[in-house]
């Protein structure tokens, strides 16, 4: 068994659909970045890169390379899961926290835990997702961003 740790962080802005954990939110901003910028599933992405000593999204997904502009984070999701499998690892369970004031992430939460376990391939039961407020303080408190941190195990694949 092996653990990664993941955070991502991007800023709102008016003119972007929110997507998070692969789920569009209705919420009058979106969060800006090269592809969808869908905060929990890049923290998600960076924890199964560290866990499988594959680097970080970054050098498998560069902000410069045009082909992920404006890319859905579920696909790259994907390709991540599929890089693990290659070093013969498999995703063991999922815990990610999402930091935003507003909007409220509850009613969203059971989506994206389909959606998230669905892509990675594994039973919704190992795929957790939580919210919380900052109550106020700092950049998200203050409703100028959106964080998530994730942690996964992977574990030697059966395969």
């Amino acid at each position: 068994m092996r653990v990664g740790i993941g955070y991502d962080v991007h800023r709102l802005v008016a003119g972007r659909d929110l997507i998070i954990g692969g789920v569009k939110i209705e919420y009058e901003l979106g969060l800006d970045g090269h592809s969808d910028a869908d905060v929990l599933t890049h923290a998600i992405m960076d924890a199964m890169l560290g866990a499988a000593g594959l680097g970080d999204i970054g050098r498998h997904f560069p902000d410069t390379d045009p082909e992920f502009k404006g890319a859905s984070s579920l696909i790259l999701l994907k390709d991540v899961v599929a890089k693990i499998r290659q070093r013969g690892y498999a995703v063991n369970n999922v815990d990610g926290i999402i930091v935003a004031q507003k909007p409220r992430m509850s009613p969203y939460v059971s989506r994206m835990v389909e959606k998230l376990a669905q892509t990675i391939g594994i039973d919704p039961d190992r795929v957790n997702v939580k919210a919380t407020t900052t109550e106020g303080l700092g950049f998200a408190g203050a409703g100028h961003g959106i964080a998530a941190h994730a942690v996964v195990m992977v574990r030697e694949s059966d395969e």
